[in-house]
C-alpha cells in the first residue's frame, strides 16, 4: 500500500489522466478491452491514472461494476502506475464506493460531487470529513459542481483528515484557488481539473497548480505528454502551436452539446484504433460529422 505522503508526492509532478471505462456493444463492461487499453497507455508515462473517474463515466456505474473497473486497473498497473478511483454521489453511496476502491487495492480515491442539491459549507465539509475517515487512503477532494469548498472550511476538514492529500479545482473560481493555495501551502497536492485542462495549464502553473489531469491522454498520449513537458519547460512556441492547432479546434466540437467532454474522449479513442464503445445514457455519442471534424485534427497531428 502506498502512504499517504508517497502518494502526495507522486501527485507533484507529472500527468495525470483518466482512462475511458470500455463497455461492448450492449453496454455492458468489458474488462479485456479495458486491460488492453491500460496496457496501451501505461508506457507513455502519466504519474497515476484515475480508474471510472469523470471521464470513465463514475456516475453511471453500479457498485459491482465499479469493482470490476477498480479492480481490472489495478491488476494491470500494479508495479507501474498508481491507480486511484472515483467515488461519490450522497455520502453513504460515496463511503461505499471508497472502501470497495480500498478493498481492491487502488492507491486512493478522487472525491467527486456528491449530488444536484446544492448544500452549505459546513454539510459538505461533513461530507468530506466522513468519506476520508471511512477509508485508511488518501483521498483527494474535487471541487466541482456541487461541491465547492472555501479555501477556511478547506483548511478546517485538512485539519481532521491526515489522509486529505489532495485539492483538484474543476470550477476555475481564480480568488479561491488562491485563497486556498496561499491558506493551506505545502498541505495539499493540487491538481487543474478543468475540463480540457491543457488550455488552462499554462494559468493554473502560475498559481501554484503546477499538475493536471489530461483526458485526450487517451487517444493522443505522445502529444499530451509532449504538451505537459512544454508547459513545465515554458516552451511558448510548442504550446501555443498545439492549442491553436488541436487544443482549441477540439474544444469547439467539444461545445456543441454538453456532455461531450467524455464523448469526444471516446470518438478520439475509436479514431485511433482503440474503441471503448458507446458513452451510457444521458450521455450521447458525437455525429459523424463532428467524429470527421475531429478526425481531421487528430491525423493534422
Amino acid at each position: 500500500m502506498i502512504s499517504h505522503q508517497e502518494l502526495k508526492t507522486i501527485l507533484l509532478d507529472g500527468l495525470l489522466s483518466f482512462p475511458v471505462t470500455d463497455f461492448d456493444a450492449n453496454g455492458d463492461f468489458d474488462a479485456k478491452g479495458y486491460q488492453k487499453r491500460l496496457e496501451w497507455l501505461m508506457p507513455f508515462g502519466a504519474k497515476a491514472l484515475f480508474a471510472a473517474g469523470g471521464t470513465g463515466e463514475y456516475f453511471s456505474l453500479l457498485l459491482d461494476e465499479f469493482s470490476s473497473v477498480v479492480e481490472t486497473a489495478v491488476k494491470t498497473c500494479q508495479g507501474h502506475t498508481p491507480i486511484l478511483a472515483g467515488a461519490g454521489g450522497p455520502t453513504r453511496n460515496a463511503i461505499a464506493f471508497a472502501r470497495e476502491a480500498q478493498k481492491k487495492g487502488a492507491a486512493g480515491v478522487l472525491l467527486m460531487p456528491h449530488y444536484l442539491t446544492d448544500a452549505p459549507q459546513d454539510g459538505i465539509a461533513r461530507h468530506v470529513v466522513e468519506v476520508c475517515r471511512s477509508v485508511d487512503i488518501g483521498v483527494i477532494l474535487y471541487n466541482r459542481g456541487q461541491c465547492r469548498l472555501q479555501a477556511d472550511v478547506l483548511e478546517q476538514v485538512a485539519d481532521q483528515c491526515p489522509n486529505l492529500i489532495g485539492f483538484k479545482d474543476g470550477v476555475g473560481d481564480i480568488e479561491n484557488m488562491v485563497r486556498v493555495h496561499r491558506r493551506l501551502g505545502d498541505r495539499l497536492a493540487y491538481l487543474g481539473g478543468l475540463p480540457t485542462a491543457e488550455v488552462f495549464a499554462q494559468a493554473y502553473r502560475a498559481l501554484g497548480v503546477p499538475v493536471y489531469s489530461s483526458a485526450v491522454f487517451n487517444f493522443i498520449p505522445d502529444t499530451a505528454m509532449k504538451f505537459y513537458a512544454a508547459v513545465k519547460a515554458g516552451d511558448d512556441a510548442t504550446v501555443g502551436h498545439l492549442l491553436d492547432t488541436f487544443f482549441l479546434p477540439l474544444l469547439e466540437i467539444r461545445k456543441h452539446k454538453p456532455g461531450y467532454a467524455v464523448s469526444i474522449v471516446k470518438a478520439g479513442a475509436r479514431i485511433v484504433g482503440h474503441p471503448a464503445g458507446p458513452v451510457r445514457a444521458p450521455l450521447s455519442d458525437l455525429t459523424a460529422a463532428e467524429e470527421a471534424d475531429l478526425r481531421k485534427i487528430i491525423e493534422a497531428l
